[in-house]
């Protein structure tokens, strides 16, 4: 009897942190929390994959400092447009959640990309070519990438989820594609990195 009253009054007071978190008092710090962890996850996940083929020796905190900074900004672009996008075509019907996903395709997807690729270029100290060189090599792979990950999935989150889970859903989606943007990302260096070990 006590442990199934323990666990009732766990789950409750789990439910009141979670409410808690995804109150409107407290959503916008909840989803860069969020956006910062699994990016920073991600990171790990592809840093480990690249040292086991043997393109690193070591896992490099300061990489992963950079894609967690990366993923706070794009949190933060995440969580207005979402309170925008709902604002403006609010409703779950059909057409709307169509819409929606095509405006995020069209105008959300390519904000997001060049996001990554200037905080990135910002921490790493970049020159502006350096950084326009960046973009142009690499930025086509994400955003295709992109048109193949995301229209299902938001497809799902227009039509199932209220606004304030949007970007934990999204985050949690984003964990495997973190890992790929990481890849695309340090690719070069991975590259260059096993070229000098060779």
């Amino acid at each position: 009897m006590n442990i199934t009253r323990n666990i009732g009054l766990m789950f409750n007071k789990i439910s009141a942190i979670k409410e808690q978190l995804f109150s409107p008092k407290y959503l916008l710090y909840t989803n860069i929390g969020i956006s910062i962890s699994l990016s920073a996850a991600g990171d790990v996940v592809e840093q480990h994959y690249e040292i086991l083929k043997g393109e690193w020796h070591k896992w490099s905190l300061n990489r992963t400092r950079n894609m967690a900074v990366s993923g706070m900004s794009v949190g933060l672009v995440c969580h207005y447009w979402y309170k925008y996008l709902d604002a403006k075509l609010p409703g779950r019907t059909i057409d709307i959640v169509l819409k929606k996903v095509v405006l995020d395709q069209l105008i959300c997807s390519p904000v997001y990309i060049i996001m990554f690729f200037l905080t990135l270029g910002i921490l790493e100290r970049s020159s502006w070519p350096e950084l326009k060189d960046e973009i142009v090599k690499k930025a086509y792979k994400l955003y295709i990438a992109e048109w193949v990950v995301w229209p299902p999935a938001q497809i799902f989150n227009f039509y199932f989820l209220p606004t304030r889970y949007r970007v934990f859903y999204d985050s949690t989606i984003s964990l495997g594609y973190d890992v790929y943007t990481s890849h695309i990302k340090h690719n070069d260096l991975a590259c260059s990195a096993q070229s000098n070990i060779q």
